[in-house]
């Protein structure tokens, strides 16, 4: 009897053990966007307000249809003031009887702005300010355990501290109200670890900032490592503790794998604390990761002794329904699209949801942590209670590799201290926009930015905002340029762009998205992560692998001079492939088919290094017409592809029209002032006093080309034409003064209409002055009119799938591409946002087939290097002072170019690089001049 009474005596206490050291949290709301709970709600003014409704949490108030929108910069508008109304939450719940031996805290991670907490109508503390921080009351005697609690929070959107107002609600971003990140209860001992703050570093040392609560004498901490992917357990090590409730606990790892970007390797840290008996007391469990990182002055940023270089993105925690409220989807959905563009590190204007910060670490992404502080900063007394907030929150975090304090001038520099204080690792302190603490953040520096900056400067320089991305500009527009001259200073660390969202919400008032006109619109994804033009180019110019350029010739062995930008990863680690296409125009079908594919040899090189890569060319490899490589990293994951033309315009037409034959005689006639040329039912008018295309005929249907050519960047007047045969062919011989020397119009036999125009220098003469060209050349070639409407689709050889720029080719590939009619305006068509835009500017036509249901024709070019143009695309609406985003276009509406303009960003065209400026056009006696050679299919498709 004593025996049995023994054992149940043991089993009970060892199950109190078990049960006493766990961490135990019970959700209140939901966890984010998607997953919610109902709770009370009354709004004091705006929608819905003045009643007691229904609220979902975690949620921003205006997305649940209560209160009113203000967007942060407001305060532009002479006399508008900011939506201010408050909201009352109430909700009931239940409190485990079991929980009354334990410490139970109340937990928010994030409110806008001012919170008041009352649990059963006793105030749970004191009233916290700031939106973007996780705060907690300790409410152990204000519950009643085993029964139903009241919690009641009220909300204040504009704070009571003005410093707060001027640091988070002057700002350019949405403005929101309410409980928008989780709230939940947690119960742990009453002896037990309340967080931890480590140094984790690359040697395997591992320093441990205990905060404890009720700690008595005698007690020790056992710690163990495993590795998160379940490959590694580096054991366990107890240490003895003193009776304090901060101390620091050192310990060291062997064999310990370290955390960078591309190898972002985790360990769950297992902390027991036990009592004199040995006993589990308590449980602490925490990712970490074993990397040192440092800043060196007048040197750079090391990561394990490595020099890294940021590939970065400004992100807002955003969804277009939720606003601020997102969820760990999304904040995966977003760290895979910044992965997919070769980015390696985000910056954001605040502290993000934890979820953010979870992957980060686990995907590997550098963050920069940011107290808020939108060019206006919080006092010091605020800002020192959310500074520790913030760093007790995220000091943990191994991808975050430096602090933020504020931004463009919101920084209170009585700060800058506290963040080592609070630091373990001591990372870090930077003023984004300042050249501040031996680094240099400028905003947005123009491509010649030089003066005790970049190019004679001996400060690290760190842009942590450029190339804004407003509409289509930006992003990719330049950046090319910017990047190869910055990675030419060994003082460079990198930058970020801004932004990665068009912030553009769905309003609950009006069920449209809504940008706050163009403050919102900054991104490279939509609201919806629809990927622009510049996503395409960022991932191509920030890849980790680095071609020469080359030119797939007859001469071609399967040799590529490739260099390895990687920051931590030999590229034998990476794998890459090749493939081979035949692109057949409409002559012979139009369909891209696979012809060949492979392995590509890559040679073992550390970052930083330059070899050759090697294919072995399979039969047949000049017949193909695109060759295409695609590189994977280590884990199977596309890094990048590219594609070179097998064949040159001129080859590839050939080899297209030597399959057709020609059957027939052309005919030509002069009717009425005008010269007609005519075969297999199409006919080509031009008129005799101009030379242009007048009208085009096919069985007697007009298809409505016409008005051309239009020379554009070049000064022209019509001399004379006339008519010839030329075999089977009928031609119209246009001669010109000024820049052109002829146009050759030919009808071939079976109705294919070529132009053959010829542009050289001369000497001056014909009444035009010195020049024959723009002195300044954005457009240059010749325009033609085709109405618009006739339009429903595109299907071209060439790159693809979007629009380019001069400053943003990359990240177009050569294929057979093809993309419905539409009318997207870049960032503001955001009920139907489609992409690719239709209208623009496309790279290397072979050919192109405008798709109508009446009038579709198809035009060839024997040329190299051609830009087509299709249409104009329309100016937003809601630009910012009516200033246009694009450069003119030609007149016209369809257009053959050898030269067109660069995209602007958030600076001009003359202060980007060299490949965003416009040409000159300098051609000397004896050169062959520019030769533009089309043909016009008009026959029955």
């Amino acid at each position: 009897m004593k025996m049995n009474y023994f054992f149940i005596t043991l089993c009970c206490v060892f199950a109190l053990g078990i049960n006493a050291q766990n961490t135990e949290v019970r959700y209140l709301s939901g966890t984010g966007l998607g997953h919610t709970k109902t709770w009370d709600f009354y709004c004091s003014a705006g929608m819905n307000s003045a009643k007691w409704s229904k609220i979902e949490v975690p949620s921003v108030w205006e997305q649940q249809g209560f209160g009113a929108y203000t967007y942060g910069r407001f305060y532009l508008v002479k006399g508008t003031q900011p939506s201010d109304e408050n909201g009352l939450y109430r909700y009931k719940f239940n409190v485990p009887a079991d929980w009354k031996d334990k410490e139970v805290s109340i937990v928010f991670e994030g409110v806008m702005t001012d919170a008041e907490v009352k649990i059963n109508r006793t105030l749970a503390g004191e009233i916290h300010q700031g939106a973007f921080y996780r705060f907690s009351y300790d409410i152990t005697d204000k519950l009643k355990y085993g029964k139903k609690n009241e919690l009641e929070v009220k909300v204040w959107k504009e704070s009571a501290r003005r410093s707060v107002n001027a640091a988070e609600r002057r700002a350019d971003w949405w403005l929101f109200g309410g409980i928008y990140r989780p709230v939940y209860l947690k119960a742990v001992p009453k002896t037990h670890i309340e967080r931890i703050a480590v140094n984790a570093t690359a040697d395997g040392k591992l320093s441990t900032d205990l905060y404890a609560k009720n700690l008595p004498e005698g007690f020790s901490l056992a710690t163990s490592l495993r590795s998160v992917d379940g490959k590694q357990n580096l054991g366990k090590q107890v240490n003895t503790l003193h009776g304090k409730d901060v101390q620091t606990i050192s310990t060291s790892w062997q064999n310990v794998r370290n955390w960078d970007c591309e190898h972002p390797n985790l360990y769950t840290l297992r902390l027991e604390l036990l009592n004199p008996q040995k006993q589990i007391v308590h449980v602490h469990e925490e990712r970490i990761g074993f990397r040192t990182i440092e800043f060196r002055p007048k040197d750079g940023i090391y990561l394990n002794d490595t020099k890294i270089i940021l590939r970065g993105t400004n992100r807002h925690c955003f969804h277009p329904e939720g606003g601020r409220t997102t969820n760990k989807e999304l904040s995966v959905q977003d760290a895979l699209l910044i992965k997919k563009m070769n980015m390696n590190a985000v910056r954001s204007h605040y502290p993000p949801d934890k979820h953010f910060l979870d992957v980060c670490d686990s995907l590997g992404l550098f963050y920069l942590d940011e107290l808020a502080g939108w060019q206006n900063s919080y006092d010091a007394e605020v800002g020192q209670k959310l500074l520790a907030e913030m760093i007790a929150h995220d000091v943990n975090h191994p991808c975050i590799f430096m602090w933020s304090n504020g931004n463009e001038g919101g920084w209170n520099t009585a700060l800058d201290s506290l963040f080592a204080a609070y630091d373990p690792q001591k990372r870090h302190v930077i003023h984004p926009w300042a050249d501040f603490n031996g680094l240099d953040t400028h905003h947005y520096p123009a491509y010649q930015t030089g003066t005790y900056r970049l190019a004679n400067g001996y400060n690290v320089f760190m842009p942590t905002e450029f190339l804004h991305g407003l509409y289509d500009r930006g992003h990719g527009a330049g950046l090319d340029d910017f990047w190869s001259n910055y990675t030419s200073s060994p003082l460079f660390a990198g930058g970020f762009l801004w932004a990665y969202v068009d912030e553009a919400v769905k309003r609950t008032d009006t069920g449209k998205l809504d940008s706050d006109g163009p403050n919102g619109p900054d991104g490279i994804v939509g609201p919806w992560r629809e990927e622009e033009g510049s996503f395409y180019t960022v991932r191509e110019v920030w890849a980790p692998i680095q071609f020469k350029n080359l030119y797939i010739t007859p001469s071609f062995k399967g040799d590529f001079m490739v260099s390895n930008t990687h920051l931590f990863t030999n590229l034998k680690a990476c794998r890459m492939k090749y493939r081979l296409y035949q692109t057949p125009s409409p002559l012979l079908g139009a369909k891209q088919t696979l012809t060949a594919e492979g392995t590509v040899a890559l040679p073992t090189l550390n970052p930083g290094e330059t070899g050759v890569a090697h294919m072995e060319l399979p039969p047949h490899f000049f017949q193909a017409d695109v060759l295409e490589l695609e590189a994977y990293d280590q884990q199977g994951k596309s890094l990048c592809n590219w594609t070179w033309p097998v064949k040159y315009a001129k080859e590839y037409f050939e080899t297209q029209r030597g399959k057709v034959g020609v059957s027939s005689k052309a005919g030509m006639a002069s009717i009425g002032g005008k010269v007609v040329l005519s075969a297999g039912g199409v006919s080509a008018a031009f008129d005799s006093q101009e030379g242009t295309l007048t009208e085009i005929k096919r069985n007697e249907q007009v298809i409505p080309l016409n008005n051309g050519p239009i020379p554009v960047g070049m000064k022209v007047r019509f001399k004379e034409g006339y008519t010839c045969m030329e075999g089977n062919d009928a031609l119209y011989v246009v001669k010109y003064l000024g820049a052109i020397d002829s146009i050759v119009w030919r009808m071939t036999g079976d109705g294919l209409l070529g132009m053959d125009a010829v542009i050289f220098n001369r000497p001056t003469g014909g009444g035009f002055g010195e020049a024959f060209f723009d002195k300044e050349v954005y457009n240059f070639g010749l325009s033609f009119s085709f109405p618009e409407e006739e339009v429903k689709a595109m299907r071209w050889m060439g790159r693809g799938p979007y629009r380019v720029w001069k400053n943003r080719i990359k990240g177009t590939n050569y294929g057979i591409w093809e993309k419905a009619y539409n009318n997207t305006i870049t960032g503001e068509n955001f009920e139907n946002l489609v992409y690719p835009e239709f209208k623009g500017y496309h790279a290397n036509m072979y050919w192109a087939t405008l798709e109508s249901d009446r009038v579709p024709f198809t035009v060839y070019s024997e040329s190299d290097g051609l830009f087509f143009r299709v249409f104009t695309p329309e100016e937003p609406v809601q630009r910012r002072n009516g200033e246009n985003t694009m450069r003119e276009f030609p007149s016209g509406d369809i257009s053959f170019l050898y030269d067109i303009p660069a995209m602007r960003s958030g600076k001009s065209i003359p202060e980007l690089g060299p490949k965003s400026q416009p040409s000159t056009i300098r051609l000397k006696k004896g050169d062959d001049g520019f030769r533009m050679k089309l043909w016009f299919d008009f026959r029955q498709p």
